[in-house]
């Protein structure tokens, strides 16, 4: 049997970065910043390429129903959610999830991580990126990190340097 690849939809920011826009009651994947989406919607919309029958939400109790709201309208796979009592960031929140994934799915699924708070410009170059890694991740049993060339310095950000070869998956250097 394949292991499946279940989603990881990490939706529990706390809406500090665009403020006055973005709040902590209404934080950046709630809004509509490019097109009639909101970027959690587009995030759930570029899911479905993938085909996956499960995903997952991690978000905290207070956007419960706002996830559930804006997901009205999207014909979504069946959905999880692994609700936070506090933000806790991204490590803890991918701790949880893996943890639940290996007591409640199955300890072979593939989990892709994906920030519900990201504009992608192509969904179909996306998908076919995410298959690749995941079946690189599936048939190396590893990690597989996703990543862009940077166009200038960004002190907030870390940086992945990877083997100069011409492949789709590189190995990570540092």
């Amino acid at each position: 049997m394949v292991s499946p690849i279940i989603p990881i939809i990490l939706a529990g920011g706390s809406g500090t970065r665009l403020w006055p826009l973005s709040r902590k009651n209404f934080p950046k994947q709630f809004l509509c910043l490019r097109g009639e989406q909101t970027l959690l919607q587009q995030t759930l919309t570029r899911v479905q390429k993938l085909s996956c029958e499960q995903g997952l939400i991690v978000s905290n109790d207070a956007h419960y129903f706002l996830c559930q709201e804006q997901l009205e309208s999207i014909l979504t796979p069946t959905i999880t959610y692994l609700l936070e009592p506090c933000v806790r960031n991204t490590a803890p929140a991918i701790a949880a999830a893996a943890y639940y994934l290996q007591k409640q799915v199955s300890s072979d699924a593939i989990m892709l991580i994906l920030p519900s708070d990201h504009w992608i410009a192509d969904d179909q170059l996306w998908a076919e990126t995410m298959l690749t890694g995941c079946q690189y991740a599936r048939e190396h049993d590893a990690i597989v990190t996703f990543g862009i060339t940077p166009d200038e310095p960004k002190t907030g950000y870390g940086y992945i340097e990877a083997e100069q070869i011409d492949t789709p998956v590189r190995k990570v250097l540092r």
